[in-house]
């Protein structure tokens, strides 16, 4: 069960402490795209997501993006934001966390995995032996895999506080 729970649970990207995360040695950002940085349906970074990674970036920040969508989506999200990007993850399996941590050349300790999904993202973060946290998800549409998912999360979820 504990593979199951954040470190932190905040409504979105937004409300995460950038300083306090790098205070805790923090360096590296994994992060999903949908339902985390913008809903499924957007096919591109709004301005302010675009300038939450500039932010990310000023402060020395290195980033990928591990998503289970495809090259296209990925890509076409990536353009604006222009960071590592790994697609097709087949989240929360090990490799692809393993494979950003290598491109960022960083270690698990140092790095935070923040998603908005327990059972691929918090899972994988946390197998990974990173510090992980789950955000709201930013769309209630969602694919009916997900939505299964979900049902399941709201009972993790009861278990664990929101920081606001």
């Amino acid at each position: 069960m504990s593979k199951l729970l954040p470190d932190l649970y905040v409504d979105t990207i937004f409300d995460i402490d950038l300083i306090s995360l790098k205070s805790k040695g923090i360096d590296s950002i994994i992060v999903d795209i949908d339902n985390t940085l913008v809903s499924w349906e957007s096919e591109y970074a709004s301005k302010e997501v675009v300038d939450w990674f500039k932010r990310i970036k000023e402060l020395g920040f290195k980033c990928c993006i591990v998503s289970n969508n495809t090259k296209d989506r990925v890509v076409k999200f990536n353009k604006s934001i222009e960071v590592y990007a790994i697609h097709r993850a087949v989240k929360p399996r090990k490799k692809p966390f393993q494979k950003a941590i290598k491109l960022m050349n960083t270690t698990p300790g140092k790095t935070v995995v923040i998603g908005d999904q327990i059972f691929t993202d918090i899972l994988g973060g946390n197998r990974l032996g990173a510090f992980t946290i789950l955000v709201v998800p930013i769309s209630k549409k969602e694919f009916l895999w997900t939505r299964i998912i979900r049902k399941l999360e709201r009972r993790i979820l009861r278990k664990i506080e929101k920081v606001s």
